[in-house]
């Protein structure tokens, strides 16, 4: 399991770094071949890095989805479960205390 979620972390990583450099060299190539200015070398570079963003944002999305479901299958409390259930066994503990 933590193998599973480490090897898809390592796989949104590479997809951002893998696009950066291809998208240094689709930039270098367009510029030899006179497809694109050097003046517009870094606009083309940024806008293809926000994509890139974009898209680690959405696996990193799906990841987090994809581990909250495995937890709910696997019936594992999630941080959130372990803190409700902390707020209400201190809500416990006031009431017993302010009753003694």
């Amino acid at each position: 399991m933590a193998d599973l979620i480490r090897n898809l972390i390592l796989a949104g990583l590479g997809i951002t770094s893998i696009t950066k450099e291809k998208a240094e060299k689709l930039v270098k190539d367009l510029i030899k071949e006179g497809k694109l200015s050097e003046t517009e070398e870094a606009k083309f570079i940024k806008d293809i890095m926000k994509k890139s963003e974009k898209i680690g944002d959405n696996v990193d999305k799906k990841i987090e989805e994809m581990v909250e479901k495995t937890l709910k299958k696997l019936n594992i409390p999630t941080r959130k479960d372990l803190d409700d259930i902390k707020q209400k066994l201190d809500k416990l503990v006031k009431q017993k205390t302010n009753k003694s």
